[in-house]
Protein backbone atom coordinates (compact mmCIF):
# COMPACT_ATOMS: atom_id res chain seq x y z
CA UNK A 1 0.00 0.00 0.00
CA UNK A 2 3.16 2.13 0.13
CA UNK A 3 2.45 3.90 -3.62
CA UNK A 4 -1.15 3.33 -3.67
CA UNK A 5 -3.44 5.76 -4.06
CA UNK A 6 -5.86 4.94 -1.35
CA UNK A 7 -7.67 8.29 -2.05
CA UNK A 8 -8.62 7.53 -5.14
CA UNK A 9 -10.14 4.45 -4.06
CA UNK A 10 -12.23 6.70 -1.34
CA UNK A 11 -13.53 8.37 -4.35
CA UNK A 12 -14.60 5.93 -6.68
CA UNK A 13 -15.99 4.13 -3.04
CA UNK A 14 -18.18 7.61 -2.62
CA UNK A 15 -18.91 7.05 -6.00
CA UNK A 16 -20.34 3.47 -5.67
CA UNK A 17 -22.96 4.42 -2.97
CA UNK A 18 -24.48 7.55 -4.55
CA UNK A 19 -24.71 5.38 -7.86
CA UNK A 20 -26.71 2.78 -5.97
CA UNK A 21 -29.03 5.49 -4.51
CA UNK A 22 -29.67 6.54 -7.76
CA UNK A 23 -29.98 3.00 -9.52
CA UNK A 24 -31.99 1.90 -6.06
CA UNK A 25 -34.64 4.95 -7.50
CA UNK A 26 -35.02 3.80 -10.99
CA UNK A 27 -35.59 0.25 -9.70
CA UNK A 28 -37.91 1.48 -7.10
CA UNK A 29 -39.51 4.80 -7.12
CA UNK A 30 -42.14 6.00 -9.01
CA UNK A 31 -41.45 9.20 -8.40
CA UNK A 32 -37.78 9.31 -9.84
CA UNK A 33 -36.73 12.01 -12.08
CA UNK A 34 -35.02 12.14 -15.47
CA UNK A 35 -35.39 15.43 -16.56
CA UNK A 36 -31.20 16.35 -16.87
CA UNK A 37 -31.78 16.65 -20.88
CA UNK A 38 -33.45 19.73 -22.92
CA UNK A 39 -34.65 15.94 -24.78
CA UNK A 40 -36.54 15.21 -21.77
CA UNK A 41 -37.17 18.44 -19.65
CA UNK A 42 -40.59 20.56 -21.05
CA UNK A 43 -40.42 24.07 -19.98
CA UNK A 44 -42.59 24.88 -16.10
CA UNK A 45 -42.59 20.70 -15.74
CA UNK A 46 -42.68 20.69 -11.89
CA UNK A 47 -38.86 19.49 -10.45
CA UNK A 48 -40.08 18.36 -6.40
CA UNK A 49 -37.32 19.15 -4.09
CA UNK A 50 -36.43 15.92 -2.98
CA UNK A 51 -36.91 14.22 -5.92
CA UNK A 52 -34.83 16.05 -7.68
CA UNK A 53 -31.65 16.24 -5.04
CA UNK A 54 -32.03 12.44 -4.97
CA UNK A 55 -30.90 12.55 -8.66
CA UNK A 56 -28.59 15.42 -8.59
CA UNK A 57 -25.96 14.35 -5.98
CA UNK A 58 -25.53 11.40 -8.41
CA UNK A 59 -24.76 13.22 -11.40
CA UNK A 60 -20.81 13.60 -9.87
CA UNK A 61 -20.82 9.60 -10.49
CA UNK A 62 -20.19 9.62 -14.03
CA UNK A 63 -17.75 11.97 -14.90
CA UNK A 64 -15.94 10.77 -11.82
CA UNK A 65 -16.16 7.28 -12.73
CA UNK A 66 -14.53 8.00 -16.15
CA UNK A 67 -11.81 10.71 -14.70
CA UNK A 68 -10.91 7.93 -12.11
CA UNK A 69 -10.99 5.29 -15.01
CA UNK A 70 -8.38 7.30 -16.43
CA UNK A 71 -6.49 8.23 -13.95
CA UNK A 72 -6.20 4.38 -12.62
CA UNK A 73 -4.92 3.76 -16.32
CA UNK A 74 -2.21 6.05 -16.38
CA UNK A 75 -0.89 4.88 -13.30
CA UNK A 76 -1.47 1.01 -14.44
CA UNK A 77 0.41 1.51 -17.42
CA UNK A 78 3.61 2.55 -15.47
CA UNK A 79 2.89 -0.39 -13.31
CA UNK A 80 3.39 -2.67 -16.17
CA UNK A 81 5.77 -0.61 -18.34
CA UNK A 82 8.44 -0.90 -15.55
CA UNK A 83 7.51 -4.72 -15.17
CA UNK A 84 8.49 -4.95 -18.64
CA UNK A 85 5.98 -5.42 -20.67
CA UNK A 86 5.77 -4.66 -24.12
CA UNK A 87 3.54 -1.88 -25.72
CA UNK A 88 2.07 -4.48 -27.88
CA UNK A 89 1.05 -6.75 -24.92
CA UNK A 90 -0.15 -3.84 -22.89
CA UNK A 91 -2.53 -2.86 -26.27
CA UNK A 92 -3.98 -5.98 -26.47
CA UNK A 93 -4.62 -6.01 -22.39
CA UNK A 94 -6.49 -2.70 -23.38
CA UNK A 95 -8.62 -3.65 -26.42
CA UNK A 96 -9.48 -7.02 -24.76
CA UNK A 97 -10.68 -4.88 -21.67
CA UNK A 98 -12.19 -2.33 -23.51
CA UNK A 99 -14.08 -5.22 -25.66
CA UNK A 100 -15.57 -7.11 -22.40
CA UNK A 101 -16.29 -3.69 -20.50
CA UNK A 102 -18.54 -2.60 -23.54
CA UNK A 103 -20.12 -5.68 -24.36
CA UNK A 104 -21.75 -5.87 -20.83
CA UNK A 105 -24.50 -3.09 -21.84
CA UNK A 106 -26.00 -4.84 -25.00
CA UNK A 107 -25.87 -8.23 -23.82
CA UNK A 108 -26.35 -8.20 -19.79
CA UNK A 109 -27.64 -4.69 -18.49
CA UNK A 110 -29.74 -4.15 -21.64
CA UNK A 111 -31.63 -6.97 -20.41
CA UNK A 112 -32.56 -4.57 -17.18
CA UNK A 113 -32.65 -1.01 -18.81
CA UNK A 114 -33.46 -1.83 -22.10
CA UNK A 115 -37.04 -2.45 -22.11
CA UNK A 116 -36.96 -4.79 -25.35
CA UNK A 117 -34.12 -2.04 -26.49
CA UNK A 118 -30.06 -2.26 -26.56
CA UNK A 119 -28.73 0.08 -24.29
CA UNK A 120 -25.68 1.81 -24.14
CA UNK A 121 -24.80 3.56 -21.27
CA UNK A 122 -21.88 4.65 -19.14
CA UNK A 123 -19.81 0.78 -19.82
CA UNK A 124 -20.26 1.26 -23.43
CA UNK A 125 -18.43 5.03 -23.17
CA UNK A 126 -15.77 3.64 -20.61
CA UNK A 127 -14.78 0.47 -22.88
CA UNK A 128 -14.74 2.07 -26.08
CA UNK A 129 -12.76 4.72 -24.53
CA UNK A 130 -10.61 2.22 -23.48
CA UNK A 131 -9.92 1.00 -26.73
CA UNK A 132 -9.08 4.62 -27.84
CA UNK A 133 -6.63 5.05 -25.36
CA UNK A 134 -4.51 2.73 -27.07
CA UNK A 135 -3.24 5.29 -29.68
CA UNK A 136 -4.30 8.01 -27.58
CA UNK A 137 -1.83 6.99 -24.65
CA UNK A 138 1.40 7.78 -26.77
CA UNK A 139 0.30 11.32 -27.11
CA UNK A 140 2.31 14.42 -24.40
CA UNK A 141 0.24 15.29 -21.86
CA UNK A 142 -0.23 19.14 -23.46
CA UNK A 143 -2.29 17.38 -26.46
CA UNK A 144 -4.39 15.47 -24.62
CA UNK A 145 -4.87 17.82 -21.97
CA UNK A 146 -5.64 20.75 -24.69
CA UNK A 147 -8.41 18.22 -26.78
CA UNK A 148 -10.23 17.25 -23.89
CA UNK A 149 -10.48 20.82 -22.84
CA UNK A 150 -10.96 21.70 -26.39
CA UNK A 151 -13.72 19.24 -26.98
CA UNK A 152 -16.00 20.49 -23.60
CA UNK A 153 -15.49 23.69 -25.10
CA UNK A 154 -16.78 23.06 -28.75
CA UNK A 155 -19.36 19.96 -27.95
CA UNK A 156 -22.50 22.30 -27.91
CA UNK A 157 -21.15 23.43 -31.46
CA UNK A 158 -20.49 20.25 -33.02
CA UNK A 159 -23.90 18.66 -31.85
CA UNK A 160 -25.73 21.73 -33.15
CA UNK A 161 -24.26 20.93 -36.76
CA UNK A 162 -24.65 17.53 -36.64
CA UNK A 163 -28.09 17.84 -36.41
CA UNK A 164 -29.10 20.67 -38.48
CA UNK A 165 -27.11 18.43 -41.77
CA UNK A 166 -29.42 15.35 -40.49
CA UNK A 167 -33.36 17.95 -40.42
CA UNK A 168 -32.45 18.03 -36.61
CA UNK A 169 -32.58 14.17 -36.20
CA UNK A 170 -30.19 12.20 -34.00
CA UNK A 171 -28.61 9.69 -36.35
CA UNK A 172 -27.05 6.55 -35.51
CA UNK A 173 -23.39 7.20 -36.27
CA UNK A 174 -23.84 10.66 -34.05
CA UNK A 175 -25.46 8.92 -31.49
CA UNK A 176 -23.01 6.49 -30.93
CA UNK A 177 -20.19 8.89 -31.41
CA UNK A 178 -20.99 12.53 -29.56
CA UNK A 179 -24.41 12.79 -28.59
CA UNK A 180 -27.82 10.54 -27.24
CA UNK A 181 -30.23 8.90 -29.76
CA UNK A 182 -33.49 7.05 -29.41
CA UNK A 183 -34.12 4.57 -32.83
CA UNK A 184 -35.71 1.48 -32.98
CA UNK A 185 -34.49 -1.48 -30.97
CA UNK A 186 -31.22 0.97 -29.84
CA UNK A 187 -30.69 3.99 -27.42
CA UNK A 188 -27.50 5.27 -26.82
CA UNK A 189 -27.11 7.36 -23.57
CA UNK A 190 -23.53 8.00 -23.30
CA UNK A 191 -22.23 8.80 -26.65
CA UNK A 192 -17.51 8.14 -26.48
CA UNK A 193 -16.63 11.09 -27.28
CA UNK A 194 -17.81 13.71 -24.07
CA UNK A 195 -16.76 10.72 -22.04
CA UNK A 196 -13.38 10.05 -23.65
CA UNK A 197 -12.73 13.63 -23.17
CA UNK A 198 -12.93 13.27 -19.15
CA UNK A 199 -11.07 10.25 -18.80
CA UNK A 200 -8.35 11.90 -21.15
CA UNK A 201 -8.44 14.69 -18.68
CA UNK A 202 -8.03 11.87 -15.61
CA UNK A 203 -5.41 10.21 -17.55
CA UNK A 204 -3.29 13.78 -17.44
CA UNK A 205 -3.78 13.68 -14.07
CA UNK A 206 -2.52 10.68 -13.34
CA UNK A 207 0.79 11.59 -15.01
CA UNK A 208 1.03 14.29 -12.48
CA UNK A 209 0.18 12.20 -9.92
CA UNK A 210 3.42 9.66 -11.59
CA UNK A 211 5.46 13.28 -11.86
CA UNK A 212 4.96 14.12 -8.39
CA UNK A 213 6.42 10.74 -6.81
CA UNK A 214 8.86 10.41 -9.38
CA UNK A 215 10.48 13.87 -8.40
CA UNK A 216 9.50 14.05 -4.79
CA UNK A 217 8.73 17.49 -3.85
CA UNK A 218 7.11 19.54 -6.77
CA UNK A 219 6.20 23.36 -7.09
CA UNK A 220 2.20 22.12 -7.33
CA UNK A 221 1.15 19.17 -5.06
CA UNK A 222 -1.75 16.81 -6.47
CA UNK A 223 -3.79 18.12 -4.05
CA UNK A 224 -3.05 21.70 -5.06
CA UNK A 225 -3.67 20.95 -8.74
CA UNK A 226 -7.41 19.51 -7.94
CA UNK A 227 -7.91 22.12 -5.83
CA UNK A 228 -7.34 24.88 -8.27
CA UNK A 229 -8.44 23.30 -10.71
CA UNK A 230 -11.66 22.55 -9.40
CA UNK A 231 -12.16 25.90 -8.19
CA UNK A 232 -11.66 27.63 -11.23
CA UNK A 233 -13.75 24.85 -13.11
CA UNK A 234 -16.90 25.94 -10.64
CA UNK A 235 -15.90 29.45 -11.53
CA UNK A 236 -16.09 28.54 -15.13
CA UNK A 237 -20.09 26.46 -14.28
CA UNK A 238 -21.21 30.03 -12.25
CA UNK A 239 -20.19 32.29 -16.09
CA UNK A 240 -21.93 29.54 -18.15
CA UNK A 241 -24.92 28.83 -16.03
CA UNK A 242 -25.33 32.49 -15.21
CA UNK A 243 -24.91 33.82 -19.28
CA UNK A 244 -28.09 31.09 -19.57
CA UNK A 245 -27.20 30.43 -23.65
CA UNK A 246 -23.99 28.87 -25.06
CA UNK A 247 -22.69 25.78 -22.57
CA UNK A 248 -25.95 24.57 -21.52
CA UNK A 249 -27.04 22.00 -24.07
CA UNK A 250 -30.47 23.97 -24.26
CA UNK A 251 -31.40 23.10 -20.90
CA UNK A 252 -31.82 26.59 -19.86
CA UNK A 253 -32.02 28.38 -16.36
CA UNK A 254 -36.41 29.39 -16.25
CA UNK A 255 -35.58 31.29 -13.24
CA UNK A 256 -32.73 32.12 -10.31
CA UNK A 257 -33.43 29.37 -7.92
CA UNK A 258 -31.16 26.94 -7.24
CA UNK A 259 -32.94 23.71 -8.37
CA UNK A 260 -33.03 25.99 -11.73
CA UNK A 261 -28.96 26.59 -11.12
CA UNK A 262 -28.13 22.84 -10.89
CA UNK A 263 -30.57 21.76 -13.46
CA UNK A 264 -27.92 21.04 -16.11
CA UNK A 265 -27.95 18.76 -19.20
CA UNK A 266 -25.89 15.43 -18.45
CA UNK A 267 -27.82 13.80 -21.79
CA UNK A 268 -25.40 14.79 -23.47
CA UNK A 269 -23.17 16.32 -20.85
CA UNK A 270 -23.29 19.96 -21.15
CA UNK A 271 -20.13 22.43 -20.26
CA UNK A 272 -21.96 23.43 -17.63
CA UNK A 273 -22.57 19.90 -16.39
CA UNK A 274 -18.58 18.92 -16.91
CA UNK A 275 -17.54 22.14 -15.14
CA UNK A 276 -20.36 21.62 -11.90
CA UNK A 277 -18.86 18.15 -11.57
CA UNK A 278 -15.75 18.11 -12.21
CA UNK A 279 -15.39 21.20 -10.30
CA UNK A 280 -16.71 19.15 -7.38
CA UNK A 281 -14.98 16.20 -7.63
CA UNK A 282 -11.40 17.93 -7.67
CA UNK A 283 -12.21 19.80 -4.79
CA UNK A 284 -13.52 16.44 -2.95
CA UNK A 285 -10.30 14.20 -4.14
CA UNK A 286 -8.20 17.15 -2.83
CA UNK A 287 -9.19 16.71 0.31
CA UNK A 288 -9.45 13.19 0.59
CA UNK A 289 -5.49 13.32 -0.78
CA UNK A 290 -4.91 16.09 1.54
CA UNK A 291 -6.50 12.94 4.00
CA UNK A 292 -4.60 10.44 3.07
CA UNK A 293 -1.49 12.12 3.27
CA UNK A 294 -1.91 12.82 7.14
CA UNK A 295 -3.69 10.09 8.13
CA UNK A 296 -1.31 7.50 10.89
CA UNK A 297 -1.37 4.11 10.92
CA UNK A 298 -2.04 1.58 8.22
CA UNK A 299 -4.97 2.15 6.10
CA UNK A 300 -8.29 -0.31 7.57
CA UNK A 301 -8.81 -2.21 4.21
CA UNK A 302 -12.04 -3.31 5.49
CA UNK A 303 -13.51 0.35 5.26
CA UNK A 304 -16.48 -0.54 3.13
CA UNK A 305 -16.15 3.13 1.03
CA UNK A 306 -12.64 1.72 -0.05
CA UNK A 307 -13.98 -1.84 -0.89
CA UNK A 308 -16.69 -0.63 -2.76
CA UNK A 309 -13.98 1.30 -4.64
CA UNK A 310 -11.63 -0.86 -5.14
CA UNK A 311 -14.21 -3.29 -6.89
CA UNK A 312 -16.24 -0.86 -8.66
CA UNK A 313 -17.00 -2.37 -11.96
CA UNK A 314 -17.78 -5.73 -9.91
CA UNK A 315 -19.69 -4.05 -7.80
CA UNK A 316 -21.68 -2.01 -10.50
CA UNK A 317 -23.01 -5.05 -12.72
CA UNK A 318 -23.85 -6.65 -9.34
CA UNK A 319 -26.00 -3.89 -7.39
CA UNK A 320 -27.87 -3.32 -10.45
CA UNK A 321 -28.91 -7.13 -11.32
CA UNK A 322 -29.56 -7.01 -7.71
CA UNK A 323 -32.06 -4.32 -7.37
CA UNK A 324 -33.90 -4.81 -10.70
CA UNK A 325 -34.52 -8.31 -10.06
CA UNK A 326 -35.66 -7.70 -6.52
CA UNK A 327 -37.58 -4.79 -7.43
CA UNK A 328 -39.59 -7.03 -9.90
CA UNK A 329 -39.17 -10.18 -8.13
CA UNK A 330 -41.55 -8.42 -4.95
CA UNK A 331 -43.72 -6.44 -7.99
CA UNK A 332 -43.22 -3.23 -6.91
CA UNK A 333 -40.37 -2.24 -9.74
CA UNK A 334 -41.02 1.74 -10.23
CA UNK A 335 -44.22 1.28 -8.00
CA UNK A 336 -43.05 2.55 -4.26
CA UNK A 337 -41.63 5.96 -3.49
CA UNK A 338 -38.32 7.78 -2.27
CA UNK A 339 -37.90 6.09 1.33
CA UNK A 340 -38.31 2.75 -0.32
CA UNK A 341 -35.37 3.80 -2.39
CA UNK A 342 -33.55 4.69 0.14
CA UNK A 343 -33.87 1.43 2.02
CA UNK A 344 -33.02 -0.53 -1.00
CA UNK A 345 -30.11 1.18 -1.70
CA UNK A 346 -28.59 0.48 1.87
CA UNK A 347 -29.76 -2.93 1.75
CA UNK A 348 -27.85 -4.00 -1.71
CA UNK A 349 -25.19 -2.47 0.09
CA UNK A 350 -24.52 -3.96 3.19
CA UNK A 351 -25.80 -7.36 1.36
CA UNK A 352 -22.81 -6.94 -1.74
CA UNK A 353 -19.92 -5.79 0.87
CA UNK A 354 -19.25 -9.35 1.80
CA UNK A 355 -18.99 -10.00 -1.89
CA UNK A 356 -16.55 -7.56 -3.04
CA UNK A 357 -14.72 -8.17 0.01
CA UNK A 358 -14.26 -11.77 -1.73
CA UNK A 359 -13.91 -10.57 -5.09
CA UNK A 360 -11.36 -7.96 -3.61
CA UNK A 361 -8.95 -11.14 -2.33
CA UNK A 362 -9.69 -13.49 -5.65
CA UNK A 363 -8.10 -11.04 -7.60
CA UNK A 364 -5.13 -10.03 -5.50
CA UNK A 365 -4.56 -14.02 -5.48
CA UNK A 366 -5.22 -14.32 -9.28
CA UNK A 367 -3.57 -11.06 -10.77
CA UNK A 368 -3.25 -12.98 -13.84
CA UNK A 369 -6.83 -14.49 -14.42
CA UNK A 370 -10.08 -13.51 -15.84
CA UNK A 371 -11.20 -10.56 -12.72
CA UNK A 372 -8.30 -8.55 -14.26
CA UNK A 373 -10.40 -7.08 -17.08
CA UNK A 374 -12.95 -6.02 -14.76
Amino acid sequence: MKHRYVALDWMRGIVMVLMAIDHASGAFNKGRLVTDSSFLYQAGMKLPTFQFFTRWITHICAPTFLFLAGTALALSLRRRESAGESNASIDRYLLTRGLLIALLDPILISRFWGYGSITLQVLYAIGISLILMIPLRRLRTAWLLGTSIGFFLVSELVIGVLFSLNNNQPSVIGALMIHPGRFPHLLVAYPVFPWLAVMMLGFVFGRKLLHSRDSGSPQWSPEKVLFVGGSASLLVFGIVRGLNSYGNMSLLRENGSLIQWLHVSKYPPSLSFLTLELGLMGIILSLLLGLQSKAHGPIRLWNPILVFGQTAFFFYVLHIVSLEMSARALNVHAKMGLGTAYVAATAVLILLYPCCLWYRRYKAAHPGGWARYI
